[in-house]
């Protein structure tokens, strides 16, 4: 008997990543991804709303405790924005946290839901 396939396809705004096949898509609109983006994108969106390191992402993405390169994950990451038409300069999508790391963003800014996340805690309790 055959064991049952789970899709286990991890969907965050308008991305979509299935991790068994390695597959990316925007909206309907596959993406392809070298292995390093994919497994950039794909570390990011598991953390989506969280602040990941850049130290983090060097130990899991890149499995080293040391920098090859300073400009390592700023060159994958424009790769990994531009495939998404992520604009840099306004993302809304993959947004860096100046001094602390990257975070893939839940909802797209100016969206309910982004504005409501971006209150004060008390103030969507009141």
């Amino acid at each position: 008997m055959f064991a049952p396939y789970f899709q286990c396809v991890l969907k965050v705004q308008d991305v979509a990543v299935d991790p068994v096949t390695r597959r990316v898509w925007r909206d309907e609109r596959e993406i392809v991804f070298s292995r390093k983006e994919f497994d950039l994108l794909h570390f990011l969106m598991q953390r989506a709303g969280s602040v990941v390191s850049r130290d983090e992402l060097m130990l899991t993405v890149w499995n080293t405790t040391f920098w090859t390169s300073s400009k390592t994950i700023d060159v994958h990451l424009g790769w990994v924005r531009r495939k998404l038409g992520d604009d840099p300069s306004s993302p809304s999508l993959i947004t860096t946290v100046r001094g602390h790391g990257l975070r893939f963003e839940l909802h797209a800014p100016g969206t309910p839901d982004a504005l409501r996340d971006s209150e004060p805690a008390e103030a969507r309790t009141a």
